[in-house]
């Protein structure tokens, strides 16, 4: 027999789980919401008595109780921050776990608190600024009805289950985020099954290309133990399609879903893929974290600063800078006449927006006091998840910018990164660009999740008058240049490329 334990997330307790238990129990499984202490109601206690390490207790306490009959395979659940409770007793009772199945949420690090994945950056901000005051005790209030979007999606969670959740959400004592998970390391060799709410901003093929960056820390995420599944829906699936999530918990039980593919097995990764265009290979200048691609030409020319995009993994080897599709629309643009820049920037995590925001300045910075660029004539062209980085560049266009442009890019923050309320928002900065030109590369075959925001920029600039020409590639992908038929991508890179150039000898 399946024995289904099932931790739930921040400021939910056992009841969030009363239609996907029904579901597992009537498969014949035997089922167990684990009640929480100072969560649920029947678990009362002070919020300051209350820190992660009361939660492993409630789990252990559980699996104790389910007994070490034969037959009898026990697989862990935890959603959201239940994760954190759930890997600690798994790593003090690993003999008895057949799998844990992380849902929704990342695989924490050993001695990092749950803190560190609050979605809601500003949040994560103002409560690690209490523990510096030593105000760690107490409890964090649950959103209002209107608030659980800053936590992750709602879609598919219907008025009536969102009326639910709110009512049923109770404070977070502070000691179960801020408390370090400590990890002895038998939890390795428990099976993990990943499931990803792809409306929340997760899919297993971002997965498999975190991966292919070729950082070590992801290379864990391949061995055969690991699996995936994905469900349609957002960050409350036990709400929003219990039917559908307790199929695919019997399904993780049984071993199945979705391996990855070590980096490289298949040949070389999408990003490492050649460039479309057949580019000649002019001088490469190396200056810290920014390469000058310097075109035959006479005295200082315009310049066009390519923007790649993320998060990138810290251990990504390659850095972005010497990929196929930065270096070889830095070498397009030289081939133009124009200087062809490209960069590192530190956007390793959707917290790290800022601190990418800040290398990009400072590259322009070094781009622009390069004796052999015209300071007053340069481009930012990005890419991806560095869409967002546009935001600064669209609120307050400086006279020296001659032109914005962005390869499918992410336009607005993605559920669950924590970000709507930042300034990285480029659907309501566009109202400020004025008449600076921006072009835009859509990929027809983007995924819903990023599309959208694409066409809400769409909209937006629109809207607001902004100076916007849009350059589609009908059947392309997110990364169109690596991925897809190089007879469908080269003349949208060509004809944007002509665009910017025109921009710029203006």
């Amino acid at each position: 027999m399946t024995v289904f334990i099932l931790v739930a997330g921040v400021f939910t307790g056992a009841q969030v789980w009363q239609e996907t238990a029904a579901r597992l129990a009537a498969t014949g499984s035997e089922v167990h919401a684990v009640p929480l202490t100072g969560v649920d109601p029947d678990r009362p206690a002070a919020s300051a008595d209350v820190d992660l390490e009361t939660h492993i207790a409630d789990v252990i306490a559980v699996i104790d109780t389910v007994g070490a009959a034969a037959g009898r395979e026990i697989v862990l659940v935890g959603h959201d921050y239940g994760i954190h409770p759930v890997l600690a007793a798994a790593d003090r009772r690993p003999q008895r776990i057949s799998r844990i199945v992380c849902l929704d949420c990342g695989l924490p690090h050993p001695g990092v608190p749950a803190l560190a994945a609050v979605p809601d950056q500003g949040l994560r901000a103002q409560l690690a600024d209490q523990v510096q005051r030593g105000e760690d005790k107490g409890a964090l209030a649950p959103p209002a009805r209107d608030g659980w979007e800053r936590w992750g999606s709602t879609d598919g969670v219907c008025g009536a289950a969102l009326d639910r959740l709110a009512a049923l959400a109770v404070p977070q004592p502070l000691g179960t985020l801020l408390q370090p998970l400590r990890l002895t390391g038998a939890v390795s060799s428990v099976p993990t099954t990943g499931v990803l709410c792809t409306r929340n901003g997760a899919s297993i093929d971002l997965v498999q290309r975190l991966v292919d960056f070729g950082d070590p820390a992801m290379a864990a995420l391949t061995d055969p133990q690991v699996t995936f599944f994905e469900l349609p829906t957002g960050h409350w699936p036990m709400l929003s399609c219990p039917g559908a999530l307790a199929d695919v918990l019997l399904r993780a039980a049984a071993g199945e879903g979705r391996r990855l593919r070590p980096a490289g097995a298949d040949g070389p990764p999408a990003h490492l893929r050649p460039f479309p265009l057949d580019v000649p290979e002019p001088p490469r200048d190396r200056k810290g974290h920014v390469d000058l691609y310097i075109p035959d030409a006479e005295g200082p020319r315009p310049a066009v600063v390519f923007v790649h995009g993320g998060p990138v993994p810290a251990g990504a080897r390659p850095t972005p800078r010497d990929w196929p599709t930065l270096v070889g629309h830095a070498r397009l643009a030289a081939a133009e006449g124009m200087v062809g820049a490209t960069l590192d920037h530190r956007l390793h995590d959707v917290a790290d927006y800022t601190r990418a925001a800040a290398d990009v300045a400072a590259a322009v910075d070094l781009v622009r006091a390069d004796p052999r660029v015209d300071a007053d004539r340069v481009a930012l062209w990005f890419f991806s998840g560095g869409g967002l980085l546009t935001a600064d560049w669209l609120t307050e266009p400086p006279a020296w910018l001659r032109c914005l442009a962005a390869s499918y890019p992410v336009l607005a923050p993605l559920p669950g990164w924590g970000l709507t309320g930042s300034r990285f928002h480029p659907v309501r900065a566009v109202a400020h660009a004025g008449r600076l030109p921006i072009v835009l590369l859509r990929a027809g075959r983007e995924t819903p999740e990023i599309a959208a925001t694409v066409e809400a920029f769409v909209v937006a600039a629109r809207s607001s008058g902004a100076h916007l020409e849009l350059v589609d590639v009908p059947h392309g992908h997110h990364g169109f240049e690596t991925l897809d038929a190089p007879e469908e991508v080269r003349p949208a890179l060509r004809h944007a490329m002509r665009s910017v150039v025109t921009h710029l000898s203006d």
